[in-house]
């Protein structure tokens, strides 16, 4: 008993502090809850107040949003009203400008109807008037032909012959004054560049003839080569083509003939049969034949040297052997190989001056004669019978046509062709450049004064400086200064078309007044 007495008491004890415990602890959970409860109805509150804080400012908002979309928009009703007003008050100044117009139109149109009206009546009175002067100019024209004694067409006639007259010495003024400012322009390059031209070249001057003379070691030889009854004579000059002139010239004989290239193999041939001694006909025709062959060789050798000398290459074999037959071609006594290496040099100096095609203008100066090879053996010009040989034998174009070109028998085709011209004329027109006979040379100044002393108003005419000048003097107070000058280039002219001559002849004609007096 007494046992469960404190069992029971531990027992109601631990009942009553559980009880205890739980009773505290519901209570602080009521406390708590309460607590809770009073946290959540004041958020309640707080946010109730936040909300309706917000809806007043998104009132508050929202109307001055609205003020701010009405202020605007008066604005733009106010800027759209004002635009139209302006445009209204633009219209109606149109309107009245239309208006003013259209009265200033009706306004013109009123004074041009007039005006027309007027012209109108102005041009029926000028009709009239007209009538009136046409019938007086007709019989005033009557009668100044009557009083003069012509009709107006003569009259007119007449009068266009004197305006004829007066233009053609304005033409002839007016030629001269562009004549003498072109050669001012022209003369001091083209001089400066032909006279460094012409000192750079060698030369040489004429001394062929038509004779050769071979000299003998003594006059005994003159009889063996004459051989018997003539035979050994007859057989050379049947075979070279030459005159054997055996006469009392002591210890020489001479060959005669036109071609220098008989002469050549004429001289070679009778030089060599001296030397062997063998005179006959027989030996004679195998020596000639084989200085003929020697001949054949030296020729191109010349030939292809002239080429070297020059600074040129690439000739068919063809041309390179007719440039070598011009060693024994002569015009007016002037080698003609020697003559186009002349003119070789002088119109690559040119080109070379003037920045054009040296080459080319070499070549077709070096060329230029070729034709004479074969010009007394067939028809036709020596300029047009090279150019087609140069042609056949694979030069270009304007080689062939500065060849053709050379004496202008055609048209040039480039500038180099026109300076092989002008160093042909050069080369042949120098000074001891070319010979003609005594009678020719003669008979040439002869003519040349006799056409001069032709026009009317020439007192004297003298041909100087070998006739390569004509100087012609006018009678005092017959021609004028235009007519002096139109008489210089008709002259020149009708010099050009009924002489032939070497290069160009220069023409003067001096006019001056002189007035003399005595003292006493």
């Amino acid at each position: 008993m007494d046992i469960l007495i404190p069992i029971l008491v531990g027992v109601v004890g631990l009942a009553i502090g559980f009880v205890s415990s739980k009773m505290f602890q519901q209570h602080v959970d009521g406390k708590r809850r309460s607590e809770a409860e009073d946290q959540s109805q004041q958020l309640i509150q707080n946010a109730q107040r936040e909300a309706e804080n917000l809806v007043k400012e998104a009132k508050i908002e929202a109307k001055d949003l609205l003020f701010q979309a009405k202020s605007e928009l008066q604005a733009k009703e106010k800027e759209k009203r004002n635009e139209i007003q302006a445009a209204d008050r633009k219209l109606v100044q149109r309107e009245e400008a239309f208006e003013r117009k259209v009265s200033q139109f009706d306004k013109r149109d009123e004074e041009m109807r007039r005006k027309e009206q007027a012209l109108k009546g102005q041009e029926d009175a000028l009709a009239k008037k007209t009538a009136v002067c046409d019938q007086a100019i007709k019989e005033h024209r009557m009668a100044l032909e009557q009083v003069a004694g012509i009709t107006a067409d003569e009259a007119k006639r007449q009068l266009l012959s004197e305006i004829e007259t007066e233009a053609r010495l304005d033409a002839a003024l007016l030629t001269k004054r562009i004549l003498d400012e072109a050669k001012e322009a022209s003369d001091r390059d083209a001089r400066e560049i032909v006279t460094r031209s012409i000192q750079r070249i060698t030369r040489d001057y004429v001394n062929e003839a038509t004779i050769s003379v071979v000299p003998l070691a003594n006059d005994s030889m003159k009889g063996r080569i004459i051989g018997r009854e003539g035979r050994n004579i007859r057989a050379l000059e049947a075979a070279t083509g030459v005159d054997l002139i055996i006469d009392e010239t002591p210890e020489a004989v001479i060959i005669s003939g036109f071609d220098p290239l008989r002469r050549e193999v004429a001289k070679i041939s009778l030089e060599r049969l001296m030397h062997d001694g063998r005179i006959h006909p027989t030996r004679i025709e195998e020596v000639v034949e084989k200085v003929k062959g020697d001949i054949d060789k030296l020729m191109r050798e010349e030939a292809e040297k002239v080429i070297f000398e020059v600074g040129l290459s690439d000739f068919h074999p063809e041309i390179v052997k007719l440039l070598g037959r011009l060693k024994y071609r002569t015009s007016y006594g002037q080698n003609n190989l020697y003559h186009a290496r002349e003119a070789a040099y002088i119109c690559g100096i040119m080109a070379s001056e003037l920045g054009l095609d040296v080459k080319l203008a070499k070549r077709g100066a070096l060329l230029h004669d070729i034709g004479k090879v074969v010009s007394h053996e067939e028809e036709g010009t020596h300029a047009m019978l090279g150019a087609e040989m140069a042609k056949k034998w694979g030069e270009s174009e304007l080689i062939v046509n500065a060849i053709a070109a050379h004496h202008e028998q055609v048209e040039p085709l480039c500038p180099e062709s026109v300076l092989v011209a002008a160093a042909e004329a050069l080369s042949a027109a120098r000074p001891g450049a070319r010979r003609e006979t005594l009678e020719a040379y003669v008979k040439r100044l002869e003519k040349l004064e006799s056409l001069a002393t032709g026009y009317s108003g020439v007192d004297k005419a003298y041909a100087i400086q070998a006739g390569r000048e004509v100087r012609v003097i006018i009678r005092q107070g017959e021609l004028s200064e235009t007519e002096s000058f139109a008489l210089s280039r008709d002259l020149a002219k009708k010099i050009e078309q009924e002489l032939t001559y070497p290069g160009q002849i220069k023409v003067t004609v001096i006019r001056e007044n002189r007035f003399i007096e005595f003292a006493k």
